[in-house]
């Protein structure tokens, strides 16, 4: 790999780091504020809408100068969002900030590894990149859950450096600065992050322009053959992990006894099966093989139903890491094929932002219908077997649409053969 990919992923790892390890300040912080419990999996809402609304706008932002500047900006943005839950604006307005900038980011996160890569090194590239995020998710949400601890708060808010007045006085401003804090690491980087040499279209300043533009985008993934495979799997997939995350807590509380910080850990369990996933499938499944993985996402929503019948922490562990990495194994190759036809048909600022309205989209939607189970009482099991037939039955359609499309695909194949 070129030297400045690994500038790439670092750059990468630390703005990750600090999204996963905010979430849990924050549900932390609508903790204290007894807030419903509700409004837990709204954080997650309102931090992707941005994704959805802006979507028609933040490919082609991302396609109009250079990535690197992209992600500095989008790190910029992110901070703004931290100090605003740091001065006391409520969580979800601050989240909903944080997640602006983390929607400005992911098409240049994403678009540079196709300007930056040649095709063959897009699954390799993509599973270092998700191997590295989950890293960042596992040790975000560790952090995070540590800092909220009493007595890890009691003991850095002891520190009394001379002459210097800091101002932080909870815990939670204290967790706050250690997010800030990676945040402007991650803007460090992006300063490093190499031109690639692709050309800049100018951001054209009419809206409806660019809006017309997103939607003759979408329907061209959507209608291209695998486009619309990978573009399925990404955007189930990404629906079920954001749920999957506010199921973990809620379920680690009610049958394993755990309390958050406890049970964000197990958070980090599965993503740390992610990332064994994600660098299994970078080192096994080339481009061409990518579409063979579809059968494991159907497993894995059956392994899901098995967390019904867990109540000890040496059995929930295992059990998680299976779980992220079946979806890390199956996810990047999807990814990495997403990005590539994306790439081939649009270019690849607006190819990601077209991947981030659908499955930021699908976050929105799963993570709705989680937060209306919870507020009409329904048992965290029953959304358990919900979840895990949801999620089989969906790859299961997906599955069926490309085998639909490879026998019209052979079809045509063989009647031009008879043409000749």
């Amino acid at each position: 790999m070129p030297f400045g990919f690994y500038i790439i992923m670092v750059a990468q790892f630390f703005s990750a780091l600090g999204d996963n390890c905010l979430l849990i300040v924050a549900i932390a912080a609508l903790r204290e504020m007894h807030a419903p419990a509700a409004y837990e999996p709204l954080l997650k809402t309102f931090f992707t809408v941005s994704y959805v609304a802006l979507a028609a706008f933040v490919g082609a932002f991302a396609d109009s100068m250079p990535k690197w500047r992209v992600m500095f900006i989008s790190n910029t943005i992110k901070i703004v969002g931290c100090g605003m839950m740091f001065f006391e604006i409520h969580p979800l307005i601050a989240y909903a900030v944080v997640g602006l900038g983390a929607a400005a980011y992911s098409p240049a996160k994403y678009g540079i590894l196709t300007e930056y890569l040649p095709h063959r090194l897009l699954v390799v590239a993509n599973g270092w990149i998700e191997g590295l995020t989950v890293g960042a998710i596992i040790l975000g949400v560790v952090i995070g859950g540590v800092l909220i601890q009493p007595s890890t708060a009691y003991r850095l808010l002891s520190f009394d450096f001379p002459i210097i007045e800091t101002g932080v006085e909870t815990a939670a401003e204290m967790a706050l600065c250690f997010v800030a804090a990676f945040y402007v690491m991650a803007a460090i980087f992006n300063l490093y992050i190499p031109e690639t040499g692709v050309d800049h279209r100018a951001l054209h300043k009419n809206p409806w322009y660019l809006i017309r533009e997103f939607n003759h985008c979408l329907v061209l993934l959507w209608r291209d053959r695998l486009g619309q495979i990978s573009l399925g799997v990404t955007t189930l997939f990404w629906g079920a992990g954001a749920t999957l995350q506010f199921i973990v807590i809620k379920w680690a509380e009610v049958a394993v006894h755990l309390d958050l910080s406890k049970s964000s850990m197990l958070q980090g369990v599965v993503a740390l099966g992610v990332a064994i996933g994600a660098v299994g499938a970078a080192r096994m499944i080339t481009l061409r093989k990518s579409l063979t993985v579809i059968p494991l996402g159907m497993a894995m929503g059956v392994i899901v139903l098995l967390m019904n019948y867990v109540t000890a922490v040496w059995l929930a562990v295992p059990l998680l890491v299976i779980i992220g990495a079946l979806s890390g194994y199956f996810v990047v190759p999807m990814n990495a094929l997403l990005q590539h036809r994306g790439h081939i048909l649009m270019g690849a600022g607006h190819s990601i932002a077209v991947q981030n309205f659908n499955e930021n989209l699908s976050i929105l939607i799963m993570t709705g219908l989680y937060y209306a189970l919870i507020k009409a009482n329904f048992s965290i099991y029953v959304i358990i077997i919900s979840f895990g037939l949801f999620i089989s039955t969906a790859m299961l359609l997906v599955k069926r649409r490309h085998e639909a499309n490879q026998r019209e695909h052979d079809d045509v194949a063989h009647l031009d053969d008879g043409g000749r």
